[in-house]
């Protein structure tokens, strides 16, 4: 039986099922130059991108890495702070003792036992990355110091620091409380520009 509306060769041409040419092979890949040309540029914009994601992911990794040092040195900026006050009562009480009360056979062994802890909560800051900024007969630096009251001294360097009031400290390239000083004025002027 024969269906009227099939063709009636149903045969396949093995012609039409030869691959096709290497010739057109390479024709039909490349395309035409305008299809060449765009796959260059695609190519290009991709590699371009490809370039700028690795470039920022580098940056990501170093910034990351800085945060994460700076996390862990001034991760006890709080703690250090508050800890700065328990400094500043210990030299308080020792500075509290007159002179002349400090030979005394009670008063001695105390403030002896009050130094030495000072000296080891100075010691233990110390170990933390907490300095002390002892500015005394240094330029004054408004960064690092608070200007309290100016001294007239006419034998002093103008602008240098003849009194401090209150040390300041610092934790690792940072200030954590500026020392309050007090400044000549009046004296002769600095050699140095800066």
């Amino acid at each position: 039986m024969s269906d009227p509306n099939k063709p009636a060769d149903t045969e396949r041409d093995p012609a039409r099922d030869e691959a096709p040419p290497a010739e057109s092979a390479a024709a039909e890949a490349a395309g035409t130059p305008d299809q060449a040309e765009a796959l260059a540029t695609e190519n290009a914009a991709l590699k371009d991108r490809l370039l700028r994601t690795l470039a920022d992911m580098e940056n990501l990794r170093r910034r990351t890495e800085k945060e994460i040092a700076d996390a862990r040195a001034y991760a006890v900026t709080g703690f250090a702070r508050d800890m700065l006050n328990v400094a500043d009562n210990v030299r308080r009480a020792i500075e509290s003792v007159a002179a002349e009360d400090r030979a005394a056979h009670g008063v001695k062994p105390l403030l002896e036992g009050i130094e030495l802890t000072e000296r080891d909560l100075l010691n233990t800051l110390e170990r933390h990355g907490i300095r002390r900024i002892e500015p005394k007969g240094e330029r004054f630096d408004p960064n690092r110091h608070q200007a309290m009251f100016e001294i007239d001294d006419p034998n002093a360097v103008a602008g240098t620091v003849l009194q401090v009031m209150q040390a300041g400290f610092s934790i690792g390239e940072r200030v954590l409380r500026p020392a309050l000083v007090g400044v000549a004025k009046g004296g002769p002027k600095s050699s140095d520009p800066a």
